[in-house]
């Protein structure tokens, strides 16, 4: 596609992992219950590396050694940042685990601009704020509190804008089709070894459809396709504005809680998504 075309479709791709991830946050936290964590994301980023892999096998013919180090530093921070939220996510709610982690939308900017000499404007720094207090007036309940869960997450979205970052500064020149399937491949690699010190693979659990169908959708949908997105989304446009596109998940994992649980609408979730929007 010419570069118009991909500048078009790179905000559309982003708003779409906003969506898909938006709509993962409970079926992961079903997940947890049967799966631990490194033995998760282990599956999910593996699953992602191989069929990723499959659907891209023309483009190897780029293939160049250099892929290997891109991949293994991006892949990095994805699995700090997957595996530090996915501890959260176990001890806190899904809604507080969407918007604390939301919050790298405002880190972004200044760590763009500190790695790859991206300075954001004045309204970056505005859209950022906005959005965060919106994704606060719909995500947080009454009572705040920073437990282990909530600490954890914060300390992710660091991550989150690290790698957001680092997809930056590495990706030029390269295809990110084929980066994305390296990208997944070491993040899988990290947490199988973490996984087989510190875990019992859940071999039982994973033949029961109740876990095997949620896996199916993390593994294809929240991890093939919407990281897929995001890194092609990233790569044709600006780290701050997609950092804003992508902190819409919480939103939407707000939206899918109503939806498929019946949680009410209030006024101040309706202040929350006017002020995102």
């Amino acid at each position: 596609m010419s570069p118009k075309t991909m500048k078009f479709l790179a905000k559309p791709m982003l708003f779409a992992a906003a969506l898909i991830w938006g709509t993962s946050f409970f079926i992961m936290k079903n997940a947890l219950d049967a799966v631990p964590v490194f033995f998760l994301l282990a599956i999910r980023f593996t699953a992602g590396a191989v069929l990723l892999a499959l659907a891209a096998w023309k483009r190897w013919r780029s293939f160049s050694w250099d892929y290997l180090w891109r991949g293994a530093a991006i892949g990095g921070f994805l699995f700090l940042a997957y595996s530090i939220q996915t501890f959260g996510l176990a001890l806190t709610t899904p809604s507080k685990n969407a918007f604390l982690t939301a919050v790298y939308c405002v880190i972004v900017p200044f760590l763009a601009w500190a790695v790859i000499r991206s300075r954001p404007d004045r309204y970056n720094i505005i859209a950022a704020l906005l959005c965060v207090t919106g994704v606060g007036l719909v995500s947080l309940t009454e009572g705040l509190t920073i437990n282990t869960g909530d600490l954890l997450t914060l300390v992710c979205a660091i991550f989150y804008a690290a790698h957001i970052v680092a997809v930056a500064k590495v990706s030029p020149g390269k295809d990110i089709t084929l980066l994305t399937v390296f990208q997944f491949a070491f993040a899988g690699l990290y947490a199988w070894i973490c996984g087989a010190f510190t875990e019992t693979f859940p071999a039982a659990a994973l033949a029961e459809p109740e876990v095997f169908l949620p896996m199916i959708y993390l593994c294809v949908m929240a991890t093939t396709v919407a990281l897929l997105f995001q890194n092609v989304g990233m790569v044709w446009s600006d780290p701050a504005s997609a950092s804003v596109i992508l902190s819409l998940e919480s939103v939407f994992g707000v939206a899918s809680s109503v939806i498929f649980y019946g949680d009410p609408i209030t006024g101040r979730l309706l202040a929350g998504f006017a002020l995102i929007f």
